[in-house]
């Protein structure tokens, strides 16, 4: 008798659009399973690939402003996803960046979870989100400080729930284990490259694509190019648009949200890929490389297993990593770039971009799902 599936996620809005929901949909395309989430726009979306698909949902489901951010609702969301009733399966998978893994399961069930980041804000960003929140300080900012330090009890006591961790990276591989200490299998998530083409010939200008908030340190790139005098071009939105466009000089365009094709045109042509957060993986720093395009990128977290460092590789570099997340650091590092530009080779950064595709994506979740299988059942 064929195992029953069932694969939970945080949430599916049409702002949702990342590498999590980029997970979700390749699982699908490979496993038949019915879906699960706190709260569900998409399939009610004809735009969707989820249209029409039943998708179980939670009483955040029915909150007035669910729609446009359920985060809202933090203290709710442990509450909230251990009310949904899994019993009639025998395989839980979770995508998970947030709660999701935390869902109630029997010691018959297997649980095998897509990690994409332990909750960032109970704990990496933590310190970062008190500071530039109204409620970190004071009277609110006590409040506060107790509903995160509950929320990272929880998280731990719920990571128990998984029987198996994979991690997006090595470096979120780290993180669980630092969280949770449990290991993961590192399973890069898949990256559609085909949607980039590949160009050879660049124009004059560099490039970053990102969601406008304050760990991406877009504000950080804008101010170094401020300095340097060279074009910039910033695709994106976010609560820092309005303050992005105020500090920006002429050379330096912000041009806020645009639709797929414009990016992708800007990436194929762009001189280099600019990145300064800190990112579990970085999908945008593959997309870059499948277009041909070299990355320079703050040298942490998911940079470094995707960014092959011209320095350090300089037969097989696809980029330039920088140390520190300041200003100094990062203009010498574009000076480095503009020394060093003519020995990069864009078929090497399409090569590079070939490693995190589809296709092997897809190949190790299935074969890491069958040795979970073989374990587990026997």
């Amino acid at each position: 008798m064929p195992l029953k599936h069932a694969l939970v996620h945080e949430w599916f809005t049409p702002k949702a659009t990342g590498g999590s929901e980029l997970v979700v949909r390749e699982i699908l395309r490979q496993i038949d399973a019915d879906v699960y989430a706190l709260i569900d726009f998409e399939s009610t979306n004809p735009d969707s690939y989820l249209y029409g698909r039943s998708i179980g949902t939670t009483f955040l489901q029915h909150f007035p402003f669910a729609r446009n951010g359920v985060q809202k609702y933090l203290p709710l969301l442990p509450l909230a996803i251990e009310q949904l009733d899994l019993r009639a399966y025998d395989v839980i998978l979770s995508s998970s960046h947030a709660v999701a893994k935390g869902v109630l399961t029997s010691p018959g069930q297997l649980h095998v979870c897509y990690c994409h980041t332990p909750m960032r804000y109970a704990w990496d960003l933590t310190f970062d989100y008190l500071d530039r929140s109204p409620l970190g300080a004071g009277l609110p900012g006590f409040l506060t400080r107790s509903l995160l330090h509950g929320l990272r009890q929880w998280d731990v006591i719920s990571a128990n729930r998984v029987d198996y961790f994979i991690a997006n990276s090595r470096h979120t591989a780290r993180r669980i284990w630092r969280c949770y200490r449990r290991t993961a299998e590192v399973i890069y998530p898949p990256v559609n490259i085909e949607r980039f083409q590949f160009q050879a010939k660049k124009q004059d200008f560099y490039l970053t694509v990102s969601r406008l908030v304050s760990y991406k340190q877009v504000s950080l790139i804008v101010r170094a190019f401020n300095q340097l005098g060279l074009p910039l071009i910033v695709i994106g939105t976010g609560p820092e648009l309005k303050s992005l466009r105020q500090l920006a000089k002429p050379h330096v365009r912000i041009l806020g949200e645009q639709p797929n094709n414009v990016v992708e045109e800007y990436m194929s042509q762009a001189k280099a890929f600019v990145y300064g957060a800190c990112e579990d993986f970085g999908i945008a720093m593959v997309e870059a490389q499948a277009a041909g395009t070299p990355v320079i990128a703050y040298g942490a977290g998911g940079a470094r297993e995707i960014v092959l460092d011209l320095q350090q590789y300089p037969e097989t570099g696809t980029g330039l990593l920088f140390p520190a997340q300041t200003e100094a650091a990062l203009i010498a590092a574009i000076e480095k770039f503009e020394a060093l530009r003519s020995t990069f080779d864009p078929d090497r950064a399409r090569l590079q971009a070939e490693n995190f595709s589809t296709g092997i994506f897809q190949k190790r979740y299935l074969a890491f799902l069958g040795r979970c299988y073989l374990e587990f059942f026997g």
